[in-house]
């Protein structure tokens, strides 16, 4: 597939979202920046909450793609996930159709499969995407919802999607679970660029991290797409066994892939 050249990004004002901002024009990608707070450094960007649809469709016009990172990155109370990752989503996903836009990138989450046991993703026999559902969060049952709906826009109306099931997408590795779910930034960049340029994605599902020693997910989909994943995140490894997180420190969920997110209450 020929690159999108404009490509909308929301959340472009969150964690993921300045990564990506920072890394994407390095593949030749015009941004369109969208946030519901205002992006540092960039005037141009559209300030709006997803829920203004009519602030959502003019930022939605004359692009060629959407990478969707926009939503609270953690677990809350269900009615403000409800409105920001599941209301908002779905108005994005309408505004894509209406405006004709051929491709979303949706940010996904390994929290839709936390409850799974741990030995059921291993390096030597990682954890396929067709594992089934388990979400430790109110926050990973957003991001099931999220799937569910770019498969149903892409079944039901041709657009091309793409769920990255991201791990922890984090300039480093702060704590040993991490050791297992790193997606570094400039991994993560691969990745995007990937899931925009791959041919008939139809609706695709990968996990998104980097070539870890100790990952935990099946990474072939995501090969396929054509990420190449370069980092590693065993060379952090001393530090961090030697120096536990507050990751490593938080309730007893050590034995699922959730980690400590099937503790925590919204």
């Amino acid at each position: 597939m020929t690159a999108p050249r404009t490509v909308l990004l929301t959340g472009a004002a969150g964690g993921v979202g300045t990564l990506m901002r920072e890394r994407l024009p390095g593949y030749g990608y015009e941004l369109r920046l969208f946030d519901r707070v205002p992006v540092a450094g960039a005037p141009d960007a559209v300030t709006a909450d997803l829920l203004d649809e009519g602030a959502l469709r003019a930022a939605v016009r004359g692009v060629d793609a959407v990478v969707h990172l926009a939503g609270i990155a953690t677990e809350a109370p269900f009615d403000q996930i409800l409105q920001a990752n599941i209301v908002g989503t779905h108005r994005l996903f309408e505004a894509v159709r209406a405006e004709g836009v051929r491709r979303v990138v949706f940010a996904s989450s390994n929290h839709t499969v936390g409850f799974t046991p741990l030995e059921a993703g291993s390096p030597s026999a990682p954890l396929p995407v067709g594992t089934p559902l388990r979400p430790d969060t109110y926050y990973g049952v957003s991001k099931v919802f999220g799937e569910a709906l770019a498969s149903l826009y892409a079944d039901k109306y041709g657009v091309q999607t793409v769920s990255l099931r991201i791990g922890s997408c984090a300039p480093e590795p702060t704590d040993v679970r991490m050791l297992s779910t790193w997606l570094s930034p400039d991994d993560c960049a691969r990745l995007v660029h990937a899931a925009l340029t791959a041919p008939d994605v139809g609706h695709t599902v990968v996990y998104g991290l980097s070539a870890n020693t100790r990952g935990w997910w099946d990474l072939a989909p995501a090969r396929a797409l054509g990420y190449q994943p370069r980092d590693d995140a065993e060379v952090f490894a001393a530090r961090i066994t030697a120096e536990p997180g507050e990751g490593d420190r938080r309730g007893p969920a050590a034995g699922l892939l959730g980690g400590h997110f099937t503790d925590l209450e919204p």
